[in-house]
């Protein structure tokens, strides 16, 4: 029966759902589960074709790359290849707030506000349009569906973000409900709340679970604590993302909800950049993302070597991504995967990692409830937090102005210690720029409380 009703979600709901939003979804998973097959070469030549419509549309109707392309002398037929991307500045965060009218296409539809989570203390904000959206979500589904799941299974979500949880309204239940997946809340993790989620996720019986690699495995600790059994779910994968994914905690999810952890890769910035097969292949989102990995001074860099990860979107027309900095670290892969897709991987990905933080009575929250009062406030352009102990979290802030003033700083305490404990001594430092780790890595979480 189960089977029954996901094909009538999958094949009926889901769909009429993506063609009432406006949205070419299903087409466009169609193309890319007869493309994921093709060999490496064709792959790259169709990439290729793709870039230079993709060029070629900005260059005509963006005003912020029209301008570019004349100032460098460039014209559109100068981008062939990827490799071609070079003779273009990068894009940063910066850049898009400074350009932000100039970067939306003469010729765009509607197109929606979205910004970042914040976890790499410079949210951005930038607009959405259904291109972007339909090859997104298109990505997406692919990928879960090589797991032999699919929308409409019952799927357990735990998520941190206020962009999601704040949507709950009835349209949204209404919706989930139907295509059966539930979302619990991911940020504070007593003990009570975490024996609630292992309860619920028993009583669901999902097919899939996703989020956080960190709640799940915090999860999974609790559970073998507890001697609760969760691994007779029927759970056939649970899809890991948004952090960077540790060998110890994919071990202990696997071991205790008894299925296989599958990585994803991405951002909202830069999209669904790669996804992980049952093979362990992390393949790249090739038909509509160029990746390229560079060095320190922006050079690329090839297969084997670690550097950051550039990511040109060519289903971002409406408000293009081209050589945006994601300031992640990865390796490119050379291999072919067991799995027969063409699809080229990624070897690593060394980036990305937000830590839990632990309140002065012993609660585990999720950093991200931490970055989210210093996103919230327009005057700070950056920031850190360091936990030092459970007494003492030290927070570093780059304000607009130059200056950290009070309000600024009662803000930052107050909301703070509403989360950590009233006592716990928050003390804030204003400073002209956040260090970067010597990996060359940004954190701006870091907790030295042990956790679990």
């Amino acid at each position: 029966m189960s089977g029954f009703y996901t094909s009538i979600v999958s094949k009926m709901l889901f769909p009429l759902h993506e063609k009432l939003k406006k949205h070419d979804t299903v087409k466009i998973r169609k193309q890319l589960e007869a493309s994921q097959w093709r060999d490496v070469d064709t792959l790259r030549e169709n990439q290729s074709l793709r870039l230079r419509q993709f060029i070629e549309n900005i260059v005509t109707n963006v005003p912020f790359y029209r301008e570019l392309f004349a100032s460098l002398g460039l014209k559109a037929g100068d981008i062939q290849s990827p490799a071609d991307l070079t003779k273009l500045p990068f894009l940063d965060k910066k850049t898009i707030s400074e350009n932000f009218e100039g970067l939306k296409s003469d010729i765009a539809g509607p197109l929606s506000r979205f910004n970042t989570g914040g976890s790499s203390g410079q949210p951005l904000i930038f607009l959405l349009g259904n291109e972007r959206v339909s090859h997104d979500v298109a990505q997406k589904w692919r990928a879960t569906r090589w797991w032999d799941v699919d929308i409409g299974d019952k799927e357990i979500v735990a998520w941190g973000s206020p962009i999601e949880l704040g949507a709950q309204d009835k349209v949204r239940l209404i919706r989930d409900g139907l295509f059966r997946s539930e979302l619990i809340p991911a940020f504070d993790m007593t003990e009570e709340k975490l024996l609630s989620f292992l309860d619920t996720i028993q009583k669901s019986k999902p097919k899939m679970l996703f989020g956080y690699p960190s709640v799940f495995d915090l999860l999974a600790k609790t559970a073998k604590q507890k001697g609760i059994k969760m691994d007779n779910l029927g759970i056939k994968v649970a899809f890991v993302t948004s952090e960077r994914l540790y060998p110890y905690q994919r071990e202990n999810i696997e071991a205790v909800f008894g299925c296989p952890v599958a990585n994803g890769y991405g951002g909202r910035d830069a999209g669904f950049i790669a996804h992980q097969c049952p093979r362990g292949g992390m393949h790249l989102s090739f038909e509509d993302i160029v990746v390229e990995i560079v060095d320190p001074e922006g050079n690329p860099l090839p297969a084997g070597q670690s550097g950051e990860i550039v990511v040109t979107h060519l289903g971002t027309s409406e408000f293009p991504f081209v050589r945006y900095k994601t300031g992640d670290i990865a390796v490119m892969s050379d291999k072919q995967c067991e799995c027969g897709r063409g699809l080229p991987m990624l070897e690593s990905i060394e980036g990305r990692s937000t830590d839990f933080v632990v309140a002065a009575d012993g609660t585990i929250l999720h950093g991200l409830s931490l970055i989210y009062i210093l996103r919230d406030m327009e005057s700070v352009e950056s920031f850190k937090i360091v936990q030092h102990d459970i007494d003492n979290t030290h927070v570093q802030v780059v304000s607009k102005t130059g200056e950290v003033n009070q309000e600024m700083r009662d803000t930052i305490s107050q909301g703070f210690k509403a989360r950590l404990g009233e006592t716990v001594n928050i003390s804030i430092e204003n400073v002209r720029e956040i260090e970067p780790e010597k990996s060359g890595k940004y954190r701006y979480v870091i907790s030295k409380v042990s956790v679990g």
